[in-house]
Order: structure tokens, then C-alpha cells, then sequence
């Protein structure tokens, strides 16, 4: 199988995921600038998971690119982070509308872990499928991001119970490292070493 089901699927997903997101801004009842005052953590929380989504997206797009066929366990591994993907609008809420309490937020901190875990199976899955010298495998290397994201997510988890802006810089920080998306692949992209000329 190719990967056009999968990728279309997977969007459709992610796209509900930042509806059911936005729908949980209330806006208030009273029309001046000050009454927006209240609602900063309920806004924060949203823009941090609306990037951190749209950082999913773009990188799982660039993998797929490089994805040559779609075996059953891609499949499960996929569902898999789509999964945890799917709690992101519930901790969102919970932590803004408690304005970023220690437990909320440490919450938040393990589904973004879970997230960047499984988004590594599902990476293993696809290189596992289609050999260590296969093209995404030699896109990835040593994967450092990868490794390193899990490790920011675990500690701002603890860290959500001394301070919560901590526990926000590390997963702030782990953003950062994804935001661009991954130049690994785009450098065997633009070398003409992409799945579409394997097929």
C-alpha cells in the first residue's frame, strides 16, 4: 500500500483535533480589551497546542514523503500517535481554565511525551519496514531531536510541580528544536533521493 490513505486520514484527524480546539475558546460576554484579561492562560494554552500540533503535522508530512509502502504495523504505529494527539484538546482546556496549575500542566507534560514516543515508534516502524539503509534511515542518522524532545517533556513533568513556567519553558524549548521542519529530510528531498523516485 502507499501512503495516500494514510496521509489523508491522518489530516483529516489532526484537522478535527484543532477544530475541537478552537471551539473551546469562549469569548466573553462584555466587548472591551480588558475583559480579553482573564482569558490569557485559556489563549496561551491554545496557541502552545496549535503550534506543537502544526509542528506534528509538518514533520510527519516530511516522513511520509520518504515512506516507500504502508505495512500493517505502520498502521497501528500511526493510530498510535494519532491517539495521543487526540488528548491535546482536553489537557489544553483543563490546563488553561485552571490557569496553569501544577497538576493540569504535569498532565499536559506526559501527552506531549506520549506523543514524541510515539511518534518515534511509528519513525522506527517505517525504517524497520524498509531497511536500515533505506532513505529515511539515512535522512534521520542519529536522530538527536528525537532523542532529545522525550528527554525535555519527562522533566518538565516534575518540574510542572515547582514552578509550571519551568515545566512551559522545557516543552517551549522542545518546540523550538521541531519548529523548523526537519532539514534532514529536505536535503534528500531536494537531492532527488525522495520516495516518489523510488517507486
Amino acid at each position: 500500500m502507499n501512503t495516500t490513505r494514510l496521509e489523508a486520514f491522518s489530516d483529516g484527524v489532526l484537522a478535527i483535533i484543532i477544530t475541537i480546539m478552537v471551539l473551546e475558546l469562549r469569548p466573553p460576554h462584555v466587548p472591551t480589551w480588558s475583559a480579553l484579561g482573564p482569558l490569557w492562560p485559556v489563549i496561551l494554552s491554545y496557541v502552545m497546542s496549535f503550534v506543537y500540533l502544526g509542528i506534528y503535522w509538518n514533520n510527519h508530512h516530511h516522513m511520509l514523503h520518504l515512506t516507500q509502502r504502508v505495512t500493517g504495523g505502520i498502521l497501528w504505529a500511526n493510530l498510535h500517535l494519532l491517539f495521543w494527539l487526540s488528548l491535546t484538546p482536553f489537557t489544553t482546556a483543563w490546563m488553561g481554565e485552571t490557569h496553569f496549575a501544577a497538576v493540569p500542566t504535569a498532565v499536559y507534560g506526559v501527552v506531549l511525551l506520549a506523543c514524541a514516543i510515539s511518534y518515534y515508534v511509528l519513525q522506527v516502524t517505517i525504517i524497520r519496514s524498509q531497511g536500515p539503509r533505506s532513505v529515511l534511515a539515512e535522512a534521520v542518522g542519529q536522530d538527536k531531536k528525537g532523542k532529545l524532545s522525550p528527554v525535555l517533556y519527562l522533566v518538565g513533568v516534575f518540574a510542572a510541580f515547582v514552578h509550571p513556567g519551568i515545566s512551559g519553558a522545557l516543552s517551549a524549548t522542545a518546540a523550538l528544536i521541531w519548529l523548523i521542519p526537519d532539514t534532514r529530510i529536505e536535503r534528500v528531498v531536494a537531492a532527488g533521493r525522495g520516495a516518489e523516485g523510488l517507486r
